[in-house]
């Protein structure tokens, strides 16, 4: 099939095309020409092309018609208005593209696309726009150099993806067709997901993390898994529970394909690289090194949501927003010729947020949900989100009008986001202090705004109001900590770590614990054995590690306030919402992600609300789904 796509695809083209090459890049198909008309005018004839063959397909200019490197920054330029915010100009030779990564890219790009279009023309380089983050992010800069350096070994990484999918399989009986999906973790529990689904034709792995505090990881070492066989992995989003343990696969000799969307790919790396750090800190067994990770980003394809790609020669792949985190996905796998069609939810929140839209109903076909219970319980039902907005804004309120300070102690992503957020929308007048990954987990986000909310989209595209680079907004360096903790002046201080294990949020506690005005507010799940529990269950005296590396008693007088109802993943009554509203009604309902009673309770009540087959597999239990 895979010379026979490519020869077919030739045999479409005009003679005059002058064309010098075909490749495979990913499912993508690539063609290189040396005919500069042809390169600049056959969109039309293109997508023709495109809807016969169901395949997509680039042109891409030979470097032998493209315009001298400088003299196409000239042309740019020239091009582009001033207001575009140009902050960089540089090539791929080796895929023919130009990169431009500019401020607002919708100038770039122009009205109906018409600047693109003349850079395209004039410069016979095939323009590629990238946004630069309104707040500077190393890790963002860091991985589009890295991708950038490694450009020659990913185009013919790409082009072995592409052979592979394409390639001729023996598609038998119908019926005699299988599928089956194994636990191997994230089952009956939260942490270390990993589910491995399977086809006489295919292994793909949908995330690969490690249980945070405990550092499980998945059941890797079950017959089930085979590294050797494993075609591709599909990541949902860049939490450590959902991540984590994919550049261990590349250490260990993966050279496959990772597919996720661009701000999962950037987060994970944040994250993993953190978690490396933690363990180094805390002399934990480290299962990767930074090596590993960027083995993982040379590997990694992204995709956008609603772009669906082949990743095996009977498997196809579709990311929609879950509304859990920004970039996070739900999987959609399109098996065989319409033989069945799984829906992986990972975390999803299916309810009003500032960061994101709800999460996407619109599959046409499902057979197989698996979907998360984290709060699936009957007694997990999620508060209007009026009024938990409300009740933040009194308790921060009350604090400054008593001249105390806030703490909020905060995972670095997504949560301390939409903290963020709410704060500007209600006109928030003190200042906000920023310390840990907060900062570096912000700029992220503001390198990708389409896939935040409308309602964000709205402020930022057409109001020009970006929350994330509001004044009442500041980084704090470490060696300025000591001057909030020691001002008079009232303000909140958002910090890592969210559970109190550690971080900057414990510093913050121990100068804020013993007055009275101050307060701290949990806004997230806090573990039993983390310190932020015990405060939560009313510990007046916390014992806190001190200077000599001594263990002293914390007196708790600050006031302590627990917010429930920000948390990204669905409640039980938003979880069961969305299921009513899925334009596809699955036959089996598959429960994991959540305690094990979770798990079983709602599997239990799936099933006598919508009359399908449910269940709640255990870790290294296989399901058999066709």
């Amino acid at each position: 099939m895979s010379v026979n796509i490519l020869k077919e695809l030739q045999g479409r083209l005009p003679a005059d095309a002058k064309v010098s090459e075909v490749k495979f890049e990913g499912s993508e198909l690539v063609i290189y020409t040396k005919s500069r008309e042809f390169f600049q005018n056959s969109e039309e004839m293109i997508k023709n092309i495109v809807k016969e063959l169901k395949k997509r397909v680039e042109v891409r200019p030979d470097l032998t018609i493209t315009t001298d490197q400088e003299k196409t920054k000239e042309i740019i330029n020239k091009i582009v208005p001033e207001e575009a915010g140009i902050q960089a100009i540089y090539f791929e030779p080796e895929l023919g593209k130009v990169i431009i990564e500019a401020k607002k890219p919708g100038l770039v790009i122009g009205k109906g696309g018409e600047t693109y279009k003349r850079i395209k023309t004039e410069t016979l380089w095939l323009p590629k726009i990238e946004r630069a983050p309104a707040i500077d992010s190393e890790i963002v800069r860091a991985v589009r150099n890295f991708l950038h350096s490694e450009i020659d070994y990913r185009k013919k990484f790409l082009n072995r993806v592409g052979q592979k999918i394409n390639s001729e399989i023996e598609i038998g009986d119908k019926n005699k067709e299988w599928i089956r999906i194994s636990a191997l973790g994230g089952f009956r529990q939260v942490g270390r997901s990993s589910i491995l689904v399977q086809t006489p034709h295919s292994n793909v792995l949908l995330d690969c993390g490690i249980e945070p505090g405990s550092d499980e990881v998945p059941y890797l070492n079950l017959p089930e898994f085979n590294m050797d066989e494993l075609n591709a992995i599909c990541l949902t989003h860049s939490h450590i529970d959902h991540c984590a343990y994919i550049p261990w696969l590349y250490k260990n000799g993966f050279k496959g394909p990772f597919y996720c969307t661009a701000p999962t790919r950037d987060l994970m790396v944040l994250l993993c690289l953190d978690y490396i750090d933690v363990c180094q800190k805390e002399g934990k067994k480290l299962y990767y090194s930074k090596k590993d990770v960027e083995k993982a980003v040379k590997h990694s394809v992204v995709l956008n949501y609603g772009e669906v790609s082949d990743i095996c020669p009977n498997m196809r792949l579709t990311f929609q927003p879950a509304g859990h985190l920004l970039g996070s996905s739900m999987i959609h796998l399109h098996i065989g010729e319409g033989l069945h069609n799984i829906l992986y939810t990972g975390d999803m929140k299916f309810g009003p947020s500032r960061l994101f839209n709800p999460a996407y109903t619109d599959f046409q076909r499902v057979e197989t949900l698996i979907i998360e219970s984290t709060y699936g319980a009957s007694e997990d039902i999620t508060p209007p989100r009026k009024q938990v907005e409300e009740e933040f804004m009194k308790m921060v309120n009350d604090t400054m009008k008593r001249g105390g300070k806030v703490l909020i102690p905060s995972f670095a992503v997504g949560r301390a986001q939409e903290v963020m957020t709410i704060l500007a929308a209600y006109n928030f007048d003190h200042p906000v202090y920023m310390e840990g990954m907060v900062w570096d987990a912000t700029a992220i986000h503001t390198a990708y705004p389409e896939y935040l909310s409308h309602y964000l989209q709205r402020d930022i595209f057409h109001r020009g109001k970006n929350p994330f680079i509001s004044e009442m907004f500041h980084r704090v360096a470490p060696k300025e900590r000591n001057d909030i903790i020691d001002s008079a002046e009232p303000c909140v201080v958002i910090a890592t770590s969210g559970m109190l294990i550690g971080g900057p949020s414990v510093e913050y506690l121990k100068g804020f614990a013993h007055d009275k005005k101050n307060m701290l507010v949990f806004v997230g799940w806090q573990s039993p054995a983390s310190l932020g529990s015990r405060i939560q269950k009313g510990w007046k005296e916390i014992p806190i590690t001190g200077e000599g590396g001594k263990t002293k008693a914390l007196k708790i007088e600050m006031e302590v306030k627990t917010l429930d109802g920000l948390s990204g993943h669905s409640g039980r009554n938003e979880l069961i919402k969305y299921m009513y509203k899925l334009a596809s009604r699955p036959e089996r309902v598959i429960v994991n992600h959540g305690e094990s009673r979770k798990c079983t309770e709602l599997a239990r009540d799936i099933h006598k609300m919508f009359r399908c087959e449910t269940m709640a597999p255990k870790n290294m239990e296989t399901v058999r789904l066709k």
